[in-house]
């Protein structure tokens, strides 16, 4: 079972930047504005600390949030993807006048179950 998803077109664009830029890093920081959306990073200029928690790797690609966000979303299951327009800070798809976006649902109670014993 796995907490975290990605979208076919998403997936398609973290290709794309993999192929550019070589190993990459998702995060979401959890603070206000861009903050709140995923970013994806050149895998050496993220630095990752205690505060940082594993939620899968998607294309290769692991992806971490901020554990005081994990807590506000620890009850759902998560997929990423794509959309038109531009967000305001350094995720590498921003200059293909794209960004990545979270769509989330609540864990079923099997998910439930299984997460919890993690």
């Amino acid at each position: 079972m796995e907490r975290i998803a990605i979208t076919a077109e998403a997936a398609e664009i973290v290709k794309q930047l993999k192929e550019k830029h070589g190993a990459l890093i998702f995060h979401q920081s959890g603070g206000c504005c861009d903050g709140s959306s995923p970013m994806i990073f050149e895998k050496e200029d993220m630095y990752l600390d205690e505060s940082d928690v594993f939620l899968g790797t998607l294309e290769g690609v692991n992806f971490y949030m901020n554990k005081d966000q994990f807590e506000y979303w620890k009850h759902t299951h998560l997929t990423v993807g794509i959309t038109e327009g531009r967000g305001a800070s350094f995720s590498l798809e921003i200059p293909l006048g794209l960004r990545f976006i979270i769509h989330s649902r609540l864990l079923t109670p099997e998910e439930e179950t299984f997460f919890s014993k993690k």
